[in-house]
């Protein structure tokens, strides 16, 4: 198959009137996610000012976990603690920042008599829409590129400037990667070297980012659906974990990104989720002990905020 049918590919953007495009697709997701949340909160039993108190909340946390955790990924990358501020050259991790406004509200929402999975259940169909909005500002970057390929969806090079750890120079990028390893993308055409050694080639890179938003907005419609109905409170919240953790896992085997041993920094964070959510739900269905249900959607429109029932020994 020719490259010209067996990818896809567009120039580059990194800056536009002096803003990176992936800085300003983060802050449309979350906007549009806190948007959604909103619509959904009142519906789950939660104020107003629980659901703003909670979003910003949830911007700190984010801003400040997703810096943390790249930079406990790559501090080696660093020439003095210093830099480690310097968040205007990038560098963050998503899973970090999801992990910061987890963390940033753990206390928060207690203050307005909140339940953790009450919340963490009305925020997954908005987290993931907002995902899948924020990935598009790394496909205009060129961020998250990954090992060489030529299958239908290899991503080709057609000019611009990269994102880190990528080197551009005219019509050629490179990026030093762990391990003495070397890739190497020109315009149709890429390589990964080991040394003098090339260890694999293709006509274009895998774009991880263009496969996370499409997983993201099909795990958008599957908890649209998923959330129409009540559940058992948690459900959904557990759900989102192991899906998107799943996704994580498999999708780093294709980057190019920082190792350590055999997985990423994002890998690890995403194996111990899925285990965690996956032990938790095992338990649930075995101790079958009654709690709240969340609401489905549709139920929502027709009962008062905040009703909420134990739930049914069966519900999934």
């Amino acid at each position: 198959m020719s490259p010209s049918l067996a990818s896809v590919g567009w120039p580059v953007v990194d800056r536009v009137l002096g803003f990176s495009p992936h800085g300003v697709f983060i802050a449309i997701g979350f906007a549009t996610g806190a948007w959604l949340f909103g619509r959904l909160a009142a519906r789950r039993g939660i104020s107003v000012d629980a659901v703003n108190s909670i979003v910003f909340w949830s911007l700190i946390g984010a801003i400040v976990g997703a810096r943390v955790a790249y930079v406990i990924a790559h501090v080696s990358d660093f020439a003095s603690p210093l830099e480690w501020l310097y968040v205007w050259k990038g560098g963050i991790s998503l899973l970090g920042g999801i992990a910061g406004a987890t963390i940033a509200n753990a206390v928060n929402i207690r203050r307005f008599g909140l339940r953790f999975f009450q919340v963490a259940d009305t925020l997954t169909a908005p987290l993931a829409l907002g995902i899948a909005i924020g990935r598009i500002g790394d496909l205009i970057i060129g961020d998250h590129l990954g090992k060489p390929t030529s299958w239908i969806l290899a991503w080709t090079y057609h000019g611009g400037k990269l994102a880190p750890p990528f080197n551009c120079g005219a019509n050629e990028c490179q990026a030093a990667l762990q391990g003495n390893h070397i890739e190497i993308i020109r315009r149709g055409s890429a390589e990964l070297r080991a040394g003098l050694e090339t260890i694999a080639t293709g006509v274009g890179v895998h774009q991880t980012a263009m496969y996370d938003m499409l997983i993201a907005w099909a795990l958008f419609g599957f908890l649209w659906w998923f959330t129409r109905e009540a559940r058992r409170e948690g459900t959904a919240t557990l759900a989102f974990a192991i899906c998107y953790g799943c996704a994580r896992l498999i999708e780093d085997f294709l980057r190019i990104d920082k190792r350590f041993g055999p997985l990423t920094g994002s890998q690890w964070t995403a194996l111990i989720v899925v285990v965690v959510s996956i032990v938790l739900l095992i338990v649930r269905a075995v101790t079958k002990r009654p709690g709240p249900t969340t609401p489905g959607r549709a139920q929502g429109r027709d009962e008062p905020a905040g009703a909420t029932q134990p739930a049914p020994t069966e519900a999934a």
